[in-house]
């Protein structure tokens, strides 16, 4: 598989190039952070994953560097989606969301992270958290839309088993919930 480089800090596999240059022009504040995006063959019980990288974590906050993971084959329910087929817009809005996770791990201790992943591990209540707070990192940095298509792609689609679109209701923000922050930022800056 062929990687691109599109900074000094960004590698990323050139099937989606173009999607994470879209997602990381949302998010100025991580050009000089560290983020490999990944297309691995399977990832259990996710379709991405965005975490720090092992041998980074123990660097300080500012050296710290993240590698964001890619199922090969998006499997939801019984339905099959290769990432190289997943539509554009719908791609960008699952690399913006996995961006908001780096937001939201930039500013942690190590401990807080270590802390983190094993309260994600074992606790329903602290994925929700932890997914809205990605979510709604992403909404802050424009991407509404792209995060919008993306619950669509899961929640219109037929195909998807209802279990998994559960799933995308109990953890993640509704549509509802995105317009509702949306408005609450762009009233916060037309105020200022």
């Amino acid at each position: 598989m062929a990687f691109v480089q599109l900074n000094a800090q960004h590698i990323v596999p050139d099937v989606i190039k173009e999607e994470a240059q879209t997602a990381l022009s949302h998010y100025p504040e991580l050009k000089d952070t560290p983020i490999s995006f990944k297309i691995i063959k399977n990832i259990r019980q996710s379709t991405m994953r965005a975490q720090p990288k092992f041998n980074s974590l123990f660097k300080g906050r500012k050296k710290r560097a993240y590698v964001i993971l890619i199922s090969e084959k998006i499997k939801i329910s019984d339905t099959v989606f290769l990432t190289k087929d997943v539509p554009k817009d719908i791609m960008i809005g699952w690399l913006g969301h996995e961006l908001g996770h780096v937001m939201d791990y930039r500013d942690r201790s190590t401990l807080n992270l270590i802390w983190f992943g094993l309260k994600y591990s074992f606790s329903g209540s602290y994925i929700k958290e932890a997914e809205r707070a990605a979510d709604t990192f992403a909404v802050a940095h424009g991407m509404h839309d792209y995060i919008l298509k993306t619950k669509h792609f899961i929640l219109d689609h037929a195909e998807i088993e209802e279990k998994y679109k559960e799933r995308i209701r109990r953890y993640y923000l509704s549509p509802e919930e995105i317009m509702t922050l949306v408005k609450e930022h762009e009233t916060s800056e037309e105020s200022q």
